[in-house]
Formats: structure tokens, C-alpha cells, sequence
């Protein structure tokens, strides 16, 4: 008897498991299930107004234009080009038009712009690999 007792016990012990979890952190529906409120934060905007230098006398100035969000780019992107170009923030990115090819500035650290010159640097922006600018003064 003692044995069938302990088996018993031990049975139990084994099939129960903790509570479920019955808080809610959100709204009750018309159908008795619990809609949650789910919460995501976005990035922190960053302010990319400033001056931005690359290799070789490649350079990005970043000014804000008049709406939020809208920037005006200077750049010389290599020894024989330089424009002004209209930029949107895009989340984190910087959306533009350069020789009616869409173009983006992403942030990036030094190693991503693919410029040993940059290498080490951590506050960067990068369009594609080879051109790729950094802030003064920042690196590891």
C-alpha cells in the first residue's frame, strides 16, 4: 500500500507544472480573449546635420532643410564630382536622388564604407562600399 501511495505522489508531482499565466496587460474582446498591447519603440532619431569626410577629398555636408525629416547634401563624392542634393530621413537612413540614380546614406561604422582611411572610425555613413564618410574625431 505504502508503494502504490508513493506512486501516486510522485504522478502528481510529475504532471503538475507552475500556474498559467492569467495577467493581462491588455483589453478584454467580446470573445473572452485578451488583446495585448504591444509596445515597440523606434530607434531614437539621430541628427545627421553636420560635416562628414571621407578619403581623398571626398566631403558631405548635412544642413536641415525647411521640414522636418528633409535634409540638403553637399557632397563631393570623388576628385571630379560634387552636387547638392535633396535628402528624407527614412528611419535611420537618408534617402536621395544623385544622377537619376536612387541613392541612401547608412549609418555604419568605419570597417563598413570599405576606406582603409576610415578603418576604426564609429560614426559613419556609408552609400555604398568605397564611399563612405565619418564624423571628425570618432573612432574606437
Amino acid at each position: 500500500m505504502k508503494a502504490l501511495t508513493l506512486l501516486a505522489t510522485v504522478a502528481l508531482a510529475a504532471c503538475s507544472g507552475p500556474a498559467p499565466d492569467t495577467s493581462s496587460d491588455g483589453n478584454m474582446t467580446s470573445a473572452g480573449s485578451v488583446e495585448r498591447n504591444a509596445t515597440v519603440s523606434a530607434p531614437a532619431p539621430r541628427d545627421y546635420a553636420g560635416r562628414w569626410v571621407g578619403v581623398e577629398g571626398m566631403v558631405l555636408d548635412i544642413a536641415h532643410a525647411g521640414a522636418p525629416g528633409h535634409y540638403d547634401l553637399t557632397m563631393q563624392w570623388d576628385l571630379d564630382h560634387k552636387g547638392t542634393f535633396d535628402g528624407t530621413a527614412n528611419g535611420r537612413t537618408i534617402t536621395f536622388i544623385r544622377n537619376d540614380i536612387p541613392e541612401t546614406l547608412r549609418p555604419t561604422d568605419g570597417d563598413a564604407t570599405g576606406l582603409k582611411y576610415l578603418s576604426g572610425k564609429t560614426d559613419c555613413l556609408t552609400v555604398k562600399p568605397g564611399e563612405g564618410y565619418c564624423r571628425d574625431g570618432l573612432s574606437r
